[in-house]
C-alpha cells in the first residue's frame, strides 16, 4: 500500500518558481550617486530617496560612489546586478557630456535601464561682488575689454559649468582662465573668498548666495527666468541669446533589469515627485519638476538620445578633452 503524504510535504517537494519567490522589493536598495556629498544631485537623490522608500516599503539608501568625473559611480551600476536592489542617479554631464570626452569601459545608452527623469534646471551666470559689470551686457563688455584676465571656476572637463562657460566663450568672442575644481561648494567657497571671478553653476549651489546678497547673478541658461528666480532675465533677455543649457536628472538601472521591476520603481519615482514636500524642496533647489508625459522610462530614453546627438559634435568641436 502506498502511504499517502500530508498535502504540505507534497509541496515541499516542489521546486521554488514565480510563486515562491519574494515580491519585489525584499530589502533595501541603493541609489548609487556617482558625485560627492552636498551637491545637487546629492541633495536630489536624498529627498527622492526619502519619499520613495514610502512608497516601495524598503529603505532606500543613497552611496556615494565619486571619481573620474562620475565615471567610477556609473560603471558601479552598469555593473551591478540586474534585480532593481542597485540604480543609479545620473545627469547630463554623467549620462550625456561625458561620453564625448572620455573613453569609457561602458556604454551610456546600451548598458542601463531608463527609469525615469527627476527633474531639470538651468545653470546660473554669476560672479563675485567685486566684478564691477552689473549686468550681463556690462559683463560681456568687460570681459572683451580684460581677455584672458577673469577667472572662470569649472568642476573639471566636461562639466556643466565648463561645457557652459565654453558655449560662452564661443557665443561671445570672450575668453576666461578655466580654474578646475573638485566639486560646486568649493568653487563656491572660492568666489563667495573672491579668489575667483565668475561660475556657473547649478541654481541650487547660487540661491542661497544671491539671497543673502554674497554674489551677482546676471542670467539663467533658459529662453524663460527660473520661476524660483524670476528677478534673474533669461540668457535671451539679458544679451547672450541661445546660450541654453539644461542640467537634467534622471534614474536608471542596470541592462536587462525587469521591466516589472523598472515599472515599480518609476511607480515610486512619480509618486515621491508629485509629494507637496518634495515638491517644495525642489522648488527651493531651483529644480523643475517634469511633467506627467516625461516621467516615463521610454521619455528618458528619447531624451538622453536626443542630448547625445546634440551635445557630443558640439563638445568634440570645442576639443573638450581631460587634460
Amino acid at each position: 500500500m502506498i502511504k499517502r503524504l500530508p498535502l504540505i510535504a507534497l509541496l515541499s517537494f516542489l521546486p521554488l518558481g514565480p510563486l515562491g519567490a519574494q515580491p519585489y522589493p525584499a530589502r533595501s536598495i541603493t541609489i548609487v550617486v556617482p558625485v560627492s556629498a552636498g551637491g545637487p544631485t546629492d541633495a536630489i537623490a536624498r529627498t527622492i530617496a526619502e519619499r520613495m522608500t514610502v512608497s516601495l516599503g524598503q529603505p532606500v539608501i543613497v552611496e556615494n560612489v565619486t571619481g573620474a568625473a562620475g565615471n567610477i559611480g556609473v560603471r558601479r551600476v552598469a555593473q551591478a546586478a540586474p534585480d532593481g536592489y542597485t540604480i543609479g542617479i545620473g545627469l547630463t554631464s554623467t549620462h550625456v557630456f561625458n561620453g564625448a570626452i572620455y573613453s569609457l569601459p561602458f556604454d551610456l545608452v546600451k548598458d542601463f535601464e531608463p527609469i525615469g527623469l527627476v527633474a531639470t534646471n538651468p545653470q546660473m551666470i554669476v560672479s563675485k561682488n567685486g566684478v564691477p559689470a552689473k549686468n550681463l551686457q556690462e559683463l560681456i563688455a568687460w570681459l572683451k575689454a580684460n581677455p584672458g584676465a577673469a577667472t572662470m571656476a569649472t568642476i573639471g572637463p566636461g562639466s556643466p559649468a565648463h561645457i557652459s562657460a565654453v558655449l560662452f566663450e564661443n557665443l561671445t568672442g570672450v575668453r576666461f582662465r578655466f580654474v578646475p575644481y573638485r566639486g560646486g561648494a568649493p568653487g563656491m567657497h572660492d568666489l563667495l573668498a573672491g579668489q575667483i571671478d565668475l561660475m556657473i553653476p547649478q541654481p541650487s549651489l547660487a540661491l542661497p548666495q544671491l539671497r543673502a546678497g554674497l554674489i551677482r547673478a546676471y542670467a539663467v541658461t533658459s529662453d524663460k527666468r527660473l520661476p524660483s528666480a524670476p528677478e534673474v532675465p533669461s540668457v535671451d533677455e539679458a544679451g547672450a541669446p541661445g546660450l541654453h543649457i539644461a542640467i537634467w536628472h534622471g534614474l536608471w538601472a542596470p541592462k536587462g533589469t525587469p521591466k516589472q521591476i523598472v515599472a515599480k520603481l518609476n511607480g515610486a519615482l512619480i509618486e515621491a515627485l508629485a509629494d507637496p514636500k518634495v515638491r517644495q524642496r525642489f522648488a527651493a533647489m531651483g529644480q523643475e519638476i517634469p511633467p506627467p508625459e516625461q516621467l516615463t522610462p521610454q521619455a528618458l530614453a528619447d531624451l538622453q538620445k536626443a542630448e547625445i546627438k546634440k551635445w557630443w559634435p558640439i563638445i568634440k568641436a570645442a576639443n573638450i578633452k581631460v587634460d
